[in-house]
């Protein structure tokens, strides 16, 4: 598929995401979109796989990072994520558990001691004239303790560079297509 470049816009949380009502009172909401082009698939199961298997360099680098922080505290890294994943029966999409697939969505996350967090991929407004369907991947977070208010306010910001990015080299590779035109 030819390289179309968008940029990641922020955007409310779609209402037609399982996510939007999960936590009462989350710590963090956000939600991000970016148009697809023309022809490019909509399983949002196939696109949220492609975004992990992609994702810039410097991101496995700060996960790293962040693994050597967060293990002195006995929160759940990465790295220990990833082993659950090789376990064929896990239900997992990289290191994240599925916690709700459709059509349109892909609902993935974990549970720890100090927050539970989901991220939504969902694909909505199907195919236009002018393009393919619109991606957002939302976020919702909520924090059981201080040591995840500490967390999330510190891991905010990269959380932030981290979706965009994601997105964008996503976008920069070239999204996959419907298996129609394959």
């Amino acid at each position: 598929m030819p390289i179309e470049l968008s940029f990641a816009t922020p955007v409310a949380l779609p209402a037609q995401s399982s996510v939007i009502h999960l936590y009462q009172s989350p710590s963090l909401a956000d939600a991000f979109a970016i148009r697809l082009p023309s022809g490019a698939s909509g399983d949002p199961d196939l696109l949220a796989r492609f975004i992990f298997a992609h994702q810039p360099a410097w991101i496995g680098q700060l996960t790293n990072l962040r693994d050597l922080i967060v293990a002195r505290f006995g929160l759940k890294t990465a790295r220990h994520l990833a082993t659950l994943a090789h376990d064929a029966q896990a239900g997992r999409l990289g290191i994240f558990k599925v916690y709700r697939t459709s059509e349109t969505e892909v609902v993935v996350g974990e549970d720890d001691t100090h927050l539970d967090f989901r991220v939504s991929i969902l694909c909505s407004g199907g195919p236009e004239a002018d393009g393919g369907c619109e991606l957002t991947l939302s976020t919702v977070v909520r924090c059981h303790n201080l040591l995840g208010r500490v967390y999330i306010f510190f891991i905010a910001p990269f959380h932030r560079m981290v979706v965009k990015a994601s997105l964008r080299r996503a976008a920069r590779i070239g999204w996959p297509v419907t298996a129609s035109l394959q």
